[in-house]
């Protein structure tokens, strides 16, 4: 047995214990943590604009902090730019997250000396979580790999800036800094391209046991080591045991990932935002992620159709029913207060809190009142691919709409790994099954609103050319799956539509 993994095992059940234990007392953290954080931050600027001793409940809380979002909040974070204390948290944040939004251009999210440990343990408890269930700890004497963002940092308002899995990087604990891989400098290289194919170099002849990254990204590392080596990823590194994977929903992505790998692997989902790390995937046996209850996050979750509302209705962890689709509403300690983070949930258990994430409130298509979510479109697409034996790289999709009757439709386009003989066929079968899963799209169509759906084939590196015409190739960078507009269509059209 060797060394590293011989440490790792009484570790790992201290600190499944502890989460076990978390599991029971679950509300009462929830409850300790609104009022640890309000009464930490009473003297900040934020506390004293929003009544912070006044704040004895959550109903409080309601009353004298709205909901908001990057907007909103921006004010505060240009205060902190200015190099002024005590705004958000106290103190300054240690770090900014570099994050890019629809709306608000690049956002600067705090990281404060205090919710740090958030981010860097949280991972750390879903592995040992794992080695407990699994006896799985061998993974931990060979050569493991984050593919994250670069690690270089600048300078906004003297604050250390850069993306958040560049900033964890530099928190990595120096037990695994041995076994790390890419090199500190190939993590530096921007361009993902030039990047993925030295990552190559360094670890196509090493004892890979570990593999972390967004599934896309990971997709394109498998990708390069089998045009490389002509083997399966499973066969060139034979001790790979565990997949480390969260940032997009992985079932879109792991039929293509586990053809590559060529044989069962294990995988572990986690939740990780600029914002915080919300939840982990704590058991191999149980559906969903393990939310976060004690990491400094005190979290609200209101009913989807609420959130429009001037007064929606803020529920907490006790309230909360499996099946519902709540908008992720978070309280920090880096100063995030009621924090829209643009996330939906479900919840899939209630003992313990274990949820799915569904899609972003943003990314629906509703231009003929359908309201088509991401989990109706990612679950249609997931039951057709499997019906038809068909493996897809990517998807979008956008509204077609004509202004001639009955003409509109949602177009999708799709990067197979190889196109459907009857594509027509796979087209219709995919509407029946959004049908199924949203009876606003089905009624528009038996109505002769709509037609049914269009499918536009996209070739092979499609979406990573879009990507890397808009700037955001790898990292932790994601493709929207669903719009309510044709920009993304238009440029995909433009980069990279099958003739």
């Amino acid at each position: 047995m060797k060394f590293k993994s011989f440490l790792a095992k009484p570790f790992a059940v201290y600190i499944q214990k502890q989460i076990k234990k978390g599991m029971v007392t679950a509300i009462a953290d929830q409850e300790a943590m609104l009022t640890s954080l309000v009464k930490s931050a009473g003297k900040t600027m934020f506390g004293i604009d929003h009544s912070f001793s006044e704040i004895k409940t959550h109903e409080d809380f309601v009353k004298l902090v709205p909901i908001r979002d990057y907007e909103a909040l921006k004010p505060y974070i240009e205060k902190i730019k200015e190099g002024k204390q005590n705004i958000l948290w106290k103190g300054q944040p240690i770090y900014f997250a570099k994050t890019s939004g629809t709306t608000s251009g690049v956002k600067y999210i705090p990281i404060t000396k205090d919710s740090i440990l958030n981010h860097i343990n949280t991972a750390r408890n879903a592995l040992l979580c794992y080695m407990v269930e699994s006896g799985n700890t061998k993974f931990a004497n060979g050569k493991v790999i984050f593919l994250s963002g670069s690690p270089v940092l600048e300078r906004v308002g003297g604050i250390p800036t850069g993306r958040l899995s560049g900033i964890v990087n530099h928190h990595i604990p120096l037990y695994l800094r041995s076994n790390q891989l890419p090199k500190y400098e190939t993590n530096c290289i921007e361009d993902w391209e030039e990047k993925v194919e030295k990552i190559v170099d360094e670890t196509i002849n090493e004892n890979m046991t570990l593999i972390s990254g967004i599934p896309p990204w990971v997709q394109m590392y498998f990708d390069k080591l089998e045009e490389r080596s002509g083997k399966k990823i499973g066969e060139l590194f034979p001790n790979f045991s565990v997949m480390v994977q969260g940032g997009v929903n992985y079932e879109p992505y792991k039929a293509k990932l586990m053809e590559s790998i060529g044989r069962p692997i294990d995988t572990i989902e986690l939740y990780p935002a600029s914002e915080g790390f919300f939840a982990f995937q704590d058991s191999q046996k149980a559906k969903g992620m393990l939310l976060n209850t004690s990491s400094g996050i005190f979290f609200e979750f209101v009913p989807v159709n609420e959130l429009q509302n001037e007064f929606p209705k803020r529920l907490t962890l006790k309230d909360v029913q499996i099946g519902e689709n709540y908008a992720l509403i978070i309280t920090n300690n880096a100063g995030l207060w009621a924090y829209n983070i643009g996330d939906t949930v479900k919840f899939v258990s209630l003992n313990p809190y274990r949820i799915v994430v569904t899609g972003r409130i943003k990314h629906f298509i509703s231009a003929f009142g359908e309201h088509v979510i991401v989990e109706e479109a990612e679950q249609a697409i997931l039951k057709t691919t499997s019906e038809e034996n068909v493996r897809i790289n990517e998807f979008t999709v956008a509204p077609f709409v004509s202004p001639f009757k009955g003409k509109s439709y949602h177009e999708w386009f799709i990067e197979f790994d190889e196109i459907p003989a009857d594509l027509e066929g796979f087209a219709q079968k995919l509407d029946g099954n959004l049908r199924n899963k949203n009876a606003y799209y089905d009624d528009l169509i038996k109505g002769n609103i709509l037609d049914i759906l269009k499918i536009t084939p996209v070739p092979k590196d499609g979406f990573k050319n879009y990507m890397k015409s808009v700037g955001k190739l790898g990292g932790q960078n994601k493709v929207p799956k669903l719009s309510n507009d044709r920009e993304i269509a238009k440029r995909i059209e433009n980069l990279a539509t099958v003739n």
